[in-house]
């Protein structure tokens, strides 16, 4: 006990590196016993340099194992810190610089020292960004580098002094900001905060063909996995990711659940948003039809136009204030009778074509058989429709009208393609209302009707329409690479033109409600890619993870193998030292998978955070329980 005890009280001398000082500055060597606390070394530390400022901010940053002394009561024997540590007493909050959806780079300073969550929550505290949880950040893609090109530098908005408190103490309320001007009050302070947050809010004008020619632009679904292996750990710290100060890094939407999107409080959250579905759609990150692109061409062109007159308040539209049937109108899912001809198709991506059977709607499920004569008797196959997934599948100048259809199995999700020939919008509208235990006599049936009409009718050209506008459009800025190299600008100038005229009488708040509403139909929307290798398998597949299932494809032909939904997974466990993911859904149905491009954390994430985000609700929008958040997404590692 008497030796325990003179091994405390002994002396000696710990060397700590003060940043503040300057590299060039040897580092002070203070006296200290092994029952110092943390807190009692950095008073010493703060005594001895003799500099008189504000120290509240700083703490101490062991090098060897790359974490932070944040725990101020813990005594140097409990941290296991020793006279050979190497410690660096910094800033935990420095300078970094933020890429935007919109391409806007900001320079602000951020927590370096806390989880990469907490950090995000303090970033669109200062952004005047709703639903914080919605957003990470990820290590940006390098753009493509000519010789000839200048080296032209970014031109960067600096938002590090102005609102500095607002992002080293983020108290996050996700309720309803105060907004004078319609701008947070920390935005009116000079005339150049005022202008980023314009810039913020309002759509910028697409940059110079050359310009977006040099954007990186992912050719297959290896290259959009890539890019989701660059998120941050969302549980570590930014300095314990290698993150340095001046560093550049993006913030973009990673879980594509929209949450109580509120047009007038969400303007920079639903700018931003436009802005990342609009340049992931021209840079071919996500798959649409030829009309679905000439139409969003129309509806950009029509936003560039609101956006460059005078400043317009976001509001409520009537059609759209609730955010489900604003952004999930088209994505949703399946109860009725009616009856007619349909052709089916069992699968995408195969070489069996559609084929003609007499289908019989009725109480939540399908019958279809070989003739409307032989309905009286035994159907072919009846599917349960309640619980599925319906997406519409159209393309209206090819008279193209079909339902996608993914129909819950024991061993994950079935997909099959409906094809109409007439009566499209009713058996639409049938499906959605199916899955939710509905029938046709619903009083939400004509609405869903309507609204399926209004969809197909924006697809819709006038060919007797003319306008004046034909020499001021900027076909390149409209549409992807593709289209523009197939289409001469005279062509493509007149079919964006006539998709105009049916959104042209839009305000703005509902024409960028109008396009996310339509990217979110997409067939491919919200899918996030990871190449894996599947137990059992010898070649490396595709894992897509999506807000509400996980899809199985294969990586030569693209054609999806498998669905699993996250509301029949029973559990998901990590093996964090073979990194392999192990998953078990209803049905005894088991798979696992080791990660090729990127870390099994980065797939735990994704799968913990969109589990995370189905909790929320209405009732407790006010709430944020990061707790929960940290407990589904941060494995071993959670806080």
């Amino acid at each position: 006990l008497l030796f325990s005890l003179s091994l405390s009280m002994a002396v000696w001398d710990l060397s700590v590196t003060v940043e503040d000082l300057g590299a060039d500055a040897p580092p002070i060597t203070v006296s200290v016993t092994s029952d110092l606390h943390i807190g009692g070394v950095i008073l010493k530390l703060v005594e001895k340099s003799q500099v008189k400022r504000d120290w509240s901010d700083h703490a101490l940053w062991w090098e060897q194992k790359q974490q932070w002394l944040l725990r101020t009561a813990w005594t140097l024997e409990k941290c296991g810190i020793q006279a050979d540590a190497v410690l660096i007493f910094m800033a935990q909050h420095k300078s970094l610089r933020l890429g935007l959806p919109n391409g806007l780079t900001l320079r602000l300073r951020a927590c370096f020292s806390g989880p990469v969550f907490r950090t995000v929550l303090g970033i669109c505290k200062m952004l005047n960004i709703r639903r914080p949880e919605e957003l990470s950040l990820l290590r940006p893609v390098e753009e493509k580098k000519r010789k000839k090109d200048k080296d032209l530098s970014e031109e960067l908005h600096d938002l590090t002094e102005p609102i500095l408190t607002l992002a080293c103490f983020p108290s996050y309320p996700v309720s309803r900001p105060c907004l004078y001007n319609g701008m947070p009050a920390h935005f009116a302070d000079s005339l150049q905060t005022e202008k980023v947050y314009k810039m913020l809010s309002v759509s910028q004008p697409a940059p110079a063909p050359e310009a977006i020619a040099k954007l990186y632009r992912p050719a297959s679904v290896v290259d959009k996995a890539h890019i989701h292996s660059r998120w941050l750990d969302s549980s570590r710290s930014l300095m314990q990711q290698g993150v340095q100060e001046n560093d550049r890094l993006w913030l973009r939407f990673k879980y594509y659940c929209f949450h109580d999107l509120e047009p007038k409080y969400d303007v920079v959250r639903l700018t931003q948003m436009y802005e990342q579905a609009r340049w992931a759609i021209l840079l071919e990150d996500i798959d649409c039809t030829e009309e679905e692109m000439l139409l969003f061409g129309a509806i950009q062109y029509h936003i560039n136009k609101l956006s460059l007159s005078e400043p317009q308040t976001m509001t409520s539209s009537p059609a759209m204030d609730d955010l489900d049937s604003a952004l999930q109108g088209l994505e949703v899912k399946l109860d009725g009778a009616e009856s007619m001809y349909f052709c089916i198709r069992p699968k995408r991506l195969t070489l069996k074509g559609y084929k003609q059977y007499w289908f019989k709607f009725k109480d939540a499920s399908i019958s279809y058989y070989k003739s409307k004569e032989e309905s009286l008797g035994e159907p072919i196959q009846q599917i349960n429709l309640k619980g599925c997934e319906a997406a519409p599948d159209v393309n209206v100048a090819g008279q193209k009208f079909c339902i996608k259809l993914l129909i819950p199995a024991p061993e994950g999700m079935n997909e099959v393609y409906l094809r109409c020939e007439n009566q499209y919008s009713r058996w639409m509208a049938a499906c959605r209302l199916a899955s939710k235990g509905k029938s046709l006599a619903d009083r939400l049936f004509q609405s869903e009707v309507q609204s399926i009409l209004s969809f197909l009718a924006m697809q819709q050209t006038n060919p007797n329409t003319h306008t004046d506008d034909s020499m001021s459009i900027n076909t390149h800025s409209l549409v992807s690479p593709r289209y523009s190299k197939k289409y001469k600008v005279k062509q493509l100038t007149p079919r964006i033109l006539e998709a105009y005229q049916n959104v042209a009488q839009l305000s703005l708040t509902d024409a960028l409600l109008r396009f996310l509403q339509i990217w979110q139909a997409l067939p491919d929307f919200g899918i996030s890619f990871v190449v894996v290798r599947f137990k059992g398998s010898r070649k490396d597949e595709v894992l897509g993870i999506a807000p509400n299932r996980l899809i199985r494809i294969d990586l030569g032909v693209g054609d999806v193998v498998k669905t699993w939904r996250y509301n029949n997974m029973r559990q998901w466990n990590v093996n964090w030292d073979i990194r392999q993911v192990a998953i078990e859904f209803d049905g005894n149905v088991n798979m696992a998978f080791s990660c090729v491009t990127a870390d099994c954390k980065i797939v735990h994430e994704f799968i913990g955070g969109y589990i995370f985000m189905s909790t929320r609700s209405r009732e407790q929008s006010d709430t944020l329980n990061e707790e929960l958040f940290h407990k589904l997404t941060g494995g071993h590692e959670a806080l």
